[in-house]
């Protein structure tokens, strides 16, 4: 029987260590004080193009727009992009009405957030913009969006990615969880990636391309995870993410019901089919010496913090002394990774009592493995959450 818990041991180590390594990684580049951050002298001028992929957005598309419009842009010019893609409601009149160019798209087979800006980007690239931001339809982005995001790409920034947080933590415990689980992800690993001179990543909101960037490597990631399937292609392709750690942009997290339970089973079911589709060959191209795919492969094989930490709470009731010292370095990890991204976000008391809910939102979690599955298949398809979905 104790050749039996072994092997147990053996393979719940293997699945939980890439992701304790990486976690150890970032957090302790993410919790080193930041580089001196020096402003370029005799900036030029640049055309910056916002591109907001809409489907049924007719509700908050046009306080999106109007967040773009008020931002600070000093030297640099703007232009707000709207791409109702397959819109069945009144999403291009208020985009338009709000002041943005709008760009309508129908095709019925293939649907999504990818299709979309690669349509937008075929038109745009031959007009005269120099980097192109993209953000969500219901993204609120803060005043020095533009100015950030033009220095970065001033610098020669490939690409890059800002801080993306959630707008309504206040709304019920699963949001201020939310809230907390992206300081930690969409904060602190941006942070620690940045400190080891590595690419951050792509969120999906928030995000910037330079005009190089699109010609060297096209946007046309179909899949429901068509951020990190870009990120993959970038990072091979030499290129680098920085992070701009400087601006922020939010949008609102569901908070009941279904339309919270469909969103994180379809990010994370499609971040499982990343992992079964393209963790072998990033694995091979890390063997054969491609040594800039080692962190995205790590990163790749981190699992999301719930299925993270489920997996080491059954690795420490295995009844083998390396199984459960594994374990234990593996939750001392997550703990440390969690309490950085509350110092590094000034998180609030409310965010830390929130965490007393944690274990429920695990479970919560592990209820959605059908709707996982789902996502995760190759066939899944982009579906827009619903902002208005309330339980009763």
């Amino acid at each position: 029987m104790q050749s039996v818990w072994s092997v147990i041991g053996i393979l719940l180590c293997l699945a939980t260590l890439p992701g304790t390594f990486e976690l150890a990684f970032l957090t302790l580049g993410g919790a080193m004080p930041r580089r001196r951050h020096i402003l370029l002298q005799n900036q030029q001028p640049l055309h910056l193009c916002v591109v907001i992929p809409a489907h049924n957005e007719e509700q908050g598309i046009g306080g999106c727009v109007a967040s773009l419009f008020g931002c600070e842009i000093g030297i640099h010019s703007l232009s707000v992009v709207v791409i109702a893609d397959n819109c069945t409601d009144a999403t291009a009149e208020r985009a338009h009405l709000a002041g943005a160019r709008v760009l309508e798209r129908q095709d019925e087979n293939l649907r999504g957030k990818g299709y979309a800006l690669h349509h937008a980007f075929s038109i745009l690239l031959s007009e005269n913009h120099d980097a192109f931001l993209i953000v969500d339809a219901d993204t609120g982005v803060e005043a020095n969006f533009i100015l950030a995001t033009a220095e970065l790409f001033g610098q020669g920034a490939d690409a890059l990615q800002c801080r993306y947080l959630a707008s309504n933590p206040e709304a019920s415990i699963r949001s201020r969880l939310m809230h907390v689980a992206w300081l930690a992800f969409n904060v602190l690993r941006l942070r620690g990636r940045d400190y080891w001179g590595l690419s951050v990543g792509i969120l999906g909101n928030g995000f910037g391309l330079a005009r190089k960037t699109l010609e060297k490597v096209p946007f046309d990631a179909g899949s429901i995870a068509e951020d990190l399937e870009y990120h993959l292609r970038l990072v091979r392709a030499g290129l680098r993410v920085r992070f701009c750690e400087a601006s922020t942009v939010w949008s609102e997290v569901p908070t009941q019901g279904r339309a919270a339970s469909g969103q994180r089973a379809r990010w994370e079911g499609g971040r499982f089919r990343m992992i079964r589709e393209q963790s072998k060959g990033l694995a091979v191209e890390v063997l054969k010496g491609h040594w800039r795919l080692l962190e995205p492969l790590l990163e790749l094989l981190l699992l999301p913090l719930a299925f993270q930490v489920f997996l080491l709470l059954v690795l420490l009731a295995v009844p083998v002394t390396f199984a459960r010292y594994t374990a234990l370095a593996g939750l001392a990890w997550v703990v440390s990774h969690v309490a950085v991204a509350l110092w590094v976000g000034r998180a609030g008391w409310r965010d830390c009592l929130a965490l007393l809910a944690a274990p429920f939102y695990i479970v919560w979690k592990l209820t959605l493995g059908r709707q996982l599955l789902k996502s995760a298949s190759a066939e899944a398809a982009w579906v827009r959450t619903d902002r208005t979905d309330h339980e009763h």
